[in-house]
């Protein structure tokens, strides 16, 4: 493993924080200073300013989110979801968020890795939501929403379209590989639908199931 992961897996430093940390002189391997690409192994001690360091084990879990908590670990005022959760999970980092008022699934990780695999554009993983319109979603709205997207602020905005129920076109299943601040509310917004409910049920791989509004379940 390289240094800076190893340290940052050890410590609140990030990568970049462990490579100046490197480069000032506050870490030693095995009494000496390293160079900043070395690779650590099992019977290596590594300190920090003096102190053992030993890397986190990796803990991912998935939180069923509910309306109302922000993502954020200062509220400025909201409830956050740390609230919610025991301490023992106060050091993970949420993988992408939902804003205050949407629910559902949410990963929370202290593995960059994954958190990289999960979260980085080329690798395109598949999200799923259910939504709720106050109005009925007109033909040509849902076709150009699907065929060519809509375009917002931050580019053009295209995802699939599904019926949740028969003949319900305010009850929708949101299919996406994106995952921009407030996508899919912006999205309707700007064609005047008003969402009512957002909640996310999958993300790549992992699936909400029956995970209750509130509970959590380690991966």
């Amino acid at each position: 493993m390289r240094i800076n992961k190893y340290i940052a897996l050890a410590s609140d430093l990030s990568r970049r924080g462990a490579d100046a940390a490197i480069e000032q002189g506050r870490v030693l391997v095995n009494g000496q200073l390293p160079d900043a690409g070395q690779s650590i192994v099992s019977s290596d001690t590594v300190t920090l300013d003096k102190r053992a360091l030993t890397p986190a084990v990796k803990t991912t879990i998935m939180f069923n989110k509910p309306v109302s908590y922000v993502c954020s670990r200062n509220g400025q005022g909201s409830q956050t979801i740390f609230d919610l959760l025991s301490p023992d999970y106060w050091h993970l980092q949420t993988v992408g968020r939902l804003d205050k008022y949407s629910s559902g699934l949410l990963l929370l990780t202290n593995d960059g890795d994954l958190a990289n695999e999960l979260t980085h554009p080329s690798r395109e993983k598949q999200k799923v939501y259910q939504v709720v319109l106050k109005e009925p979603l007109q033909p040509l709205h849902r076709q150009m929403i699907q065929d060519h997207g809509i375009l917002l602020d931050d580019g053009a905005s295209k995802f699939e379209l599904s019926r949740r129920k028969d003949g319900d076109d305010r009850d929708w299943q949101v299919t996406m590989h994106e995952g921009r601040n407030r996508q899919i509310r912006r999205t309707f917004q700007s064609l005047g639908y008003e969402v009512l409910s957002l909640h996310r049920t999958s993300f790549g791989a992992y699936t909400l199931g029956d995970l209750k509004t509130g509970e959590l379940t380690i991966l």
